[in-house]
């Protein structure tokens, strides 16, 4: 029992600091499953063609191409990319200021960038796609007692073992070392640019910002809590709709025992009409009224209708900023 209850209470504090820190260990898991899968590329993957013209196109595709895949797929999976596409097809983003229009896809991309960036850094730091790439058009004569006479076909040639005489390929290891470290510097410029960028976009939001450090910890926990609330409780109201149609048309249902334990609690559920699920949809930003905090599009359309009030609703559910 002792050995129950200190695994329980160990897993409730592993669950509450994932769900405080959730937007950083998510980004810190992305960034590690990146590098670890650009680290099997390189190990698995990655061979350099070797050949004139072909090697640019390689190398440049080996670090631009998985970014770009990496890049939009996070850009599709944010929920804010569908709240502004919403946005956009509900209220054609009249309401939405250009400041709020900025915030928004920042966030966005800010998200969406964390893998391709790993991805570009790593490969840099690597060096094994940017010098596969730029082989070719290293100048022969800046290497000491390398023949005259060879062009960009035999340097392309350089990276694959074989593919030259012996008294050529003795040269690559200079190359190599000249290509890395140019490939390495370019990489810590980047985090180093990266880092700046960052450490002045969160200044910016610190100061831009009309919560304090609190109040916006508890509209973060507020966000979370809602989200999991509402997905849980639409999972449950569409499994007791659905039951109540499939009852209707078969004359019975079968549910499990927990489905029958949920409609013995709730008994019915309810249709939700189109325009309520326009009203808690797209983008929201935080707003107040007579002093209070509005924290979500739902926290305001359930303000408004505890008061009844659907002339200010229909004017202020349009409102973003």
């Amino acid at each position: 029992m002792a050995a129950a209850a200190l695994v329980t209470e160990n897993f409730k504090f592993v669950s509450l600091f994932f769900k405080s820190k959730d937007v950083m260990i998510f980004n810190g898991l992305i960034a590690l499953g990146t590098v670890a899968g650009q680290t099997a590329y390189n190990v698995f993957a990655f061979h350099c063609p070797c050949s004139s013209g072909r090697n640019y196109c390689y190398g440049l595709a080996a670090i631009g191409v998985p970014a770009l895949a990496f890049f939009l797929v996070g850009i599709m999976m944010n929920k804010s990319t569908w709240d502004l596409v919403s946005e956009c097809r509900l209220r054609r983003c009249r309401k939405l200021s250009a400041a709020a229009a900025f915030a928004l896809v920042g966030t966005i991309i800010g998200r969406a960038v964390v893998a391709p960036l790993t991805w570009v850094v790593i490969s840099l730091l690597q060096g094994q796609a940017y010098t596969c790439a730029l082989s070719e058009f290293v100048n022969a004569s800046t290497l000491q007692s390398f023949p005259s006479g060879q062009g960009s076909e035999v340097m392309a040639k350089l990276p694959c073992e074989g593919s030259v005489p012996p008294e050529l390929q003795r040269f690559w290891a200079e190359i190599e070392r000249r290509l890395k470290y140019e490939s390495q510097i370019i990489g810590w410029l980047l985090v180093a640019g990266l880092s700046l960028t960052v450490f002045l976009m969160l200044c910016m939001k610190g100061c831009s910002s009309p919560l304090g450090y609190r109040q916006e910890d508890y509209w973060s926990q507020y966000r979370s809590n809602e989200k999991s609330l509402f997905e849980h409780t639409a999972s449950v109201h569409a499994r007791l709709l659905a039951a109540e149609n499939v009852k209707s048309f078969f004359g019975f249902v079968a549910l499990e025992k927990e489905d029958k334990e949920q409609l013995a609690d709730y008994q019915t559920a309810s249709p939700i009409c189109s325009t309520n699920w326009n009203r808690v949809t797209g983008v929201y930003l935080y707003r107040e009224k007579n002093g209070l905090p509005l924290y979500s599009r739902l926290n305001k359309w359930a303000t408004y209708t505890l008061e009844n009030n659907v002339e200010a609703m229909e004017k202020e559910m349009d409102v973003l900023s």
